[in-house]
């Protein structure tokens, strides 16, 4: 029902938002669609960052498509693992974080890796730290894809260095370690001074590719974006079911409708000006010298000031964002989403920052060294960029999930013989069924997948067992439905297509900011800055396709429910459930349908379980 990422209704709300808790979101499968506080970082823009992150369609990894690979929490990226680039995230990430907007500016993708919308669909708002893959609830984003360049990367001496010469940039003069590229000795962090544009001392510009090698990237983009283009219009359901129009005063009263569109309006500004802070901020790193005269002045060797530039760059959004999450948390406590205590909430954002910060630091190391030793560094890099990926995604269920909740196996008992059951009967293996402790954070409910081959894993959130038994297993259906399609699989395979597709856009379009940011090389540890800002616009632009894609592989995921469980009025009572104690937006407006929406809404599902129980001669609800 969910990716994991896949935000809850609240995680729409969150995606909005921008903001987000920080913890890493599922793996893209969850059901939420909450919104997502800030905004401004992970994830490059979805606040759930590293679990959703990823969007189902495949963020565009390196260039911040935050959503890529995956999972998608509750709302957390969408499905397709996002690669390191910005799943930074983390699943942590609360319902403020309305990702949609744009979330993290640094790391850019912000949802999360790997991780695909599949929710249930409510705003799980509280959670901020879903884990990755498909949930109920799908934030919208993000992630977050990997980043460009995040192969591996030799670190050695760069084109036209001298022995000796380690660190130095291309053009640098032995001894001249530390320096940027164009530097002599001893000029290092210096704006270049007497050389306008940072030319190299050759008198070469370094970096300008010739139209040569602009040429061969430039067909290899193309190329790569129709493949990409291919595989999501061949793997996404486009028609899982046609429904008649969505009717919400038919099956909400009057009073749960304006709670619906208050908690709506309330979240809206923070939304909307954690979208406008993400813009301003990465504009400003990628238009303006702003970003490589500050980290010029760090010191020490070039891989060691690209981990404090990115230090420095997701500390100073982290600062932007600090007080509209606060706003947006104190929302959702107003509504009762959120029960979690402030050290709580601020200890899981910072472990979220530390793990957006970690992911960041590996992509950008392997980036750096990969342009200080090649001239076509785009190649390795796009290979890289989608081994990232794929590998962030397959581990996270079981490295950084546990970092934000304590899983447990489901207590032997009716209700998970069966879970267990269907589970058998659908053809899906699954070894167990584990519950989260979200209880501890959220009052939302959800559920999803995350992760896949020997990590994929069914994860239901404790609160969510309070429900009937029988609204559970049908929870639990939509779960298998995305597992029984490896929309996790898929998700990270677009996920890591587009992250490959994000490093060689890098390197093209770097080629036409360097000038008016003062660098001559993307090998340059003052570039950081810079491609973290283009990895945010990068998961800012493909945010709505990733939730196109989402909201129909979230459809595909209801039907199979319905289909496995045959029970059209139970689905109706549990969607119901889900958007009343999620607090999801009813009748959402296209602008935020298209920016944060990861799942369809609430009564759109019910209208799809009624128009299913007219085709297979069931009694309409």
């Amino acid at each position: 029902m969910s990716d994991t990422d896949d935000r809850r209704d609240t995680g729409d709300a969150a995606r909005k938002a921008g903001t987000r808790d920080d913890e890493p979101s599922e793996d893209g499968l969850r059901e939420d669609d909450s919104p997502r506080e800030d905004g401004l970082r992970e994830d490059g823009l979805h606040e759930d960052g590293l679990a959703e992150g990823g969007a189902e369609g495949g963020a565009m990894a390196a260039v911040g498509a935050g959503h890529a690979g995956g999972s998608t929490t509750e709302g957390a990226g969408h499905a397709g693992g996002t690669a390191v680039g910005g799943a930074g995230a983390g699943s942590g990430a609360t319902v403020e974080e309305r990702a949609g907007s744009g979330g993290v500016i640094a790391g850019g993708a912000g949802t999360g890796v790997g991780e695909t919308a599949v929710g249930v669909g409510g705003r799980v708002a509280a959670d901020a730290v879903p884990p990755r893959g498909r949930g109920l609830f799908r934030k919208a984003a993000g992630s977050e894809g990997a980043a460009p360049g995040e192969s591996a990367g030799s670190e050695g001496a760069g084109p036209g260095e001298s022995a000796g010469s380690e660190g130095a940039g291309p053009g640098e003069s032995a001894g001249s370690e530390g320096a940027g590229p164009g530097e002599s000795a001893g000029g290092a962090g210096r704006g270049g001074q007497g050389h306008r544009g940072r030319m190299s001392v050759t008198g070469n510009d370094p970096e300008a590719p010739a139209g040569g090698s602009m040429r061969p990237a430039a067909i290899a983009l193309v190329l790569l974006g129709l493949v990409i283009v291919a595989v999501a219009a061949f793997t996404t359901p486009w028609r899982a079911l046609t429904a008649a129009p969505p009717d919400p005063a038919r099956d909400f009263t009057a009073a749960q409708i304006a709670k619906a569109q208050a908690f709506d309006a309330a979240t809206t500004l923070p939304s909307y000006l954690s979208l406008a802070l993400t813009i301003i901020f990465a504009g400003l790193l990628v238009a303006t010298p702003i970003a490589p005269r500050v980290l010029g002045r760090l010191k020490g060797p070039w891989w060691l000031r690209v981990i404090l530039g990115v230090a420095v760059v997701s500390a100073a959004v982290e600062l932007i964002r600090w007080p509209l999450g606060m706003w947006f948390e104190t929302i959702l406590r107003d509504y009762g989403l959120s029960i979690q205590d402030w050290g709580g909430w601020a200890g899981d954002r910072l472990k979220n920052l530390g793990v957006e910060v970690f992911l960041i630091c590996v992509m950008l190391l392997a980036l750096v060294a990969l342009a200080r030793r090649f001239r076509r560094w785009w190649i390795p890099a796009a290979v890289g960029a989608f081994v990232l990926t794929v590998v962030t995604s397959f581990v996270y269920p079981v490295v950084f999930e546990p970092l934000f909740n304590d899983f447990t196996s489901m207590e032997q008992g009716e209700l998970r013989t069966n879970l267990l059951d269907m589970a058998r009967r659908d053809g899906v293996p699954v070894e167990d069924v584990l519950v989260a402790d979200a209880s501890r954070r959220t009052t939302a409910l959800n559920a999803y997948v995350s992760g896949f081959g020997a990590t994929r894993r069914i994860v239901v959130y404790d609160t969510l067992l309070r429900a009937p038994q029988r609204e559970v297993e049908l929870v639990v259906a939509h779960e298998l439905g995305h597992a029984k399609y490896d929309d996790v699989l898929y998700g990270t395979l677009i996920g890591g297509l587009g992250a490959g597709f994000g490093a060689i856009a890098l390197f093209l379009v770097f080629n036409s900011v360097r000038r008016r940011t003062g660098l001559t090389s993307i090998g340059d540890p003052r570039a950081v800055g810079v491609v973290m800002g283009l990895m945010t616009f990068g998961s800012l632009l493909m945010g709505p396709a990733q939730n196109t894609i989402s909201r129909h592989i979230e459809a595909r995921a209801d039907v199979h429910a319905l289909n496995l469980t045959q029970d059209p009025a139970m689905f109706i009572a549990m969607q119901k459930r889900l958007a009343i104690t999620n607090i999801s937006d009813l009748s959402p407006d296209a602008v935020e349908y298209v920016l944060y929406a990861s799942h369809p809404s609430g009564p759109e599902r019910i209208a799809m379980a009624r128009s299913w129980a007219k085709l297979n001669g069931v009694p309409e609800p």
